[in-house]
């Protein structure tokens, strides 16, 4: 497998995958080399896995499987924390063919017993600290035929399992095609969509957003606040740093600003993976260490766009840009990207090497300069589907495309910038306003935390926009202030008709606002 380099700028990268071809085995291979070097660090540990061990314990896991009398295709459910274990559950998995379905730890036990249920899932891994969790759910799932915890020791654990496999390397006989590991998307307005990916896709997200942008090398540490699994997460922590050698920090717990500083300090990552309200966070947190004592040369965000106020103080104050960018768990990673050197802050970029990104009009044209419309993407990991949904399927992949279902402008630069979510976006006087406009200018406000705006009907039964907004600790603003400090810098017919003062926003497990809940308070 070779990286087909762009000929003159001309073509796009494109990176040629065999047909026969596992991932696991790939990401393994590459790393024969460094069997000593620390592949995983458990941050809450301190444990270490190396390259060598990662691989014995993956091959031994997925002896084991096999032993279990898994076969290749078969699903397995992974609710499992961030640890050593999960990438050795994840390959092991993929060496012996069978289908791991990486689960948000964060969700509930209706969550859970959907996605058991709608995968038919043969096997269930669960972290200790989850299982109680899914206790009154695991007899509603017929196809459930054994749980494994993780985290602990003893025969029908993860370690007892890596203890008992035969070491011998052997690697089921997938292709590139072949269905490899699913993500349920977040489900933030209704039931979760398993999205199928294939072999071939993480390693085309490695080298084109992992190498050609982010530049990783065999000498970084990475830390990502997004778990492993996360579409964004599992880029950031498992895919990329192995496909070039690099090592990687494992946070198991909730990445409170406190214990995200702690890792920088103490492991010196010299890439970190945030997102917005993280940033915020750790910006607003009064014992942030100096910029001397962190190691950082670049830093990301994803999930939704970052203000251009947060990431200009964070390179104020770190030294280092944030390269936003907007990925999905329909694409796997991020397909439009600033660049190192060339961020502006306020856009998402352009797009990533090997992708092709368009603007498309309510009219099904393809939008001007400037015009707003639906971003479409076409590249190499684009989801097979979701999981019994036809119909889902077929509205979001269309061909070559696939629809984001956000609004984007892009100006004669070529620089994507953001305009909220198809169901966000208000239309006031009949002109569309993004709420993420309005916010990010709350946002440079100096006592504002953070800031969602939603559409509400005034008594003539015309959408204007209304503000939600958490204010720093110990700050005082009024709404009329903040109205006028938002018409300084927008247009007029913008500015919040309302503004609430709240203690917190309702977010997503993966922390994305969740504008729908906002909407049904104002209702």
């Amino acid at each position: 497998m070779h990286m087909s380099h762009a000929d003159h700028g001309t073509h796009p990268p494109r990176v040629d995958i065999p047909r026969d071809y596992n991932a696991a085995y790939d990401l393994l291979a590459r790393n024969a080399s460094r069997a000593a070097k620390p592949a995983f660090i458990d941050a809450a540990t301190g444990a270490m896995l190396t390259y060598g061990q990662l691989t014995e314990q993956a091959h031994r896991f997925a002896n084991a499987l096999r032993d279990r009398g898994l076969r290749p295709e078969d699903r397995v459910l992974m609710a499992m924390l961030d640890t050593p274990e999960w990438p050795v559950v994840f390959l092991g998995c993929m060496l012996a063919g069978v289908v791991p379905i990486a689960a948000n730890t964060l969700l509930t036990g209706p969550d859970f017993e959907f996605m058991l249920r709608d995968s038919r899932a043969r096997a269930l891994f669960v972290s200790k600290p989850l299982a109680a969790t899914f206790d009154p759910v695991i007899g509603k799932a017929p196809a459930l035929k054994m749980v494994i915890q993780a985290g602990t020791e003893g025969p029908d654990t993860v370690a007892g399992m890596v203890a008992a496999g035969s070491p011998e390397p052997k690697v089921e006989a997938t292709c590139a095609d072949d269905a490899c590991f699913w993500l349920y998307s977040s489900g933030s307005t209704g039931t979760p969509k398993g999205t199928v990916h294939l072999h071939s896709h993480l390693i085309q997200t490695a080298e084109l957003y992992g190498r050609a942008v982010l530049g990783i090398r065999e000498d970084d540490v990475v830390y990502s606040a997004a778990k492993l699994f996360f579409a964004y997460g599992l880029g950031n922590a498992l895919t990329f740093p192995m496909s070039v050698g690099a090592t990687t920090v494992l946070l198991p717990s909730r990445p409170t600003p406190g214990d995200v500083f702690g890792v920088l300090k103490k492991y010196q990552p010299t890439i970190f993976y945030g997102v917005p309200t993280l940033y915020a966070a750790l910006l607003a947190e009064p014992a942030r260490p100096a910029r001397k004592e962190l190691n950082l040369r670049m830093c990301t965000s994803a999930g939704e766009a970052l203000p251009a106020e947060i990431g200009k103080r964070w390179n104020a104050e770190y030294g280092c840009e944030i390269l936003d960018g907007i990925g999905s768990t329909e694409m796997l990673h991020i397909f439009l990207s600033n660049r190192p050197g060339e961020v502006r802050y306020g856009t998402t970029g352009k797009p990533v090497p090997g992708y092709e990104v368009r603007i498309v009009g309510d009219d099904g044209q393809v939008c001007g300069v400037g015009e707003i419309g639906e971003l479409q993407i076409s590249g190499p990991s684009a989801a097979l589907m979701y999981w019994n949904n036809r119909s889902k399927t077929k509205a979001t992949f269309c061909g070559e495309w696939t629809r984001s279902g956000d609004k984007y402008t892009c100006d004669a630069d070529g620089y994507y910038t953001y305009g909220g979510r198809s169901d966000d976006m208000l239309k006031v006087g009949g002109i569309y306003v993004s709420p993420f406009e309005v916010e990010a200018s709350l946002m440079t406000h100096p006592a504002v935390l953070e800031a969602a705006v939603i559409g509400v009907a005034d008594s003539d039964q015309l959408v204007k926009p209304k503000a939600y907004v958490v204010l720093k600790a110990g700050q005082q603003v009024d709404a009329a202030a903040l109205q006028q400090h938002v018409k300084g810098q927008l247009a007029p017919y913008k500015y919040p008709r309302w503004v609430e003062f709240v203690t917190e926003l309702p977010k997503t497990a993966t922390g994305k606002i969740q504008r729908f809940k906002l909407r049904q308070l104002g209702q």
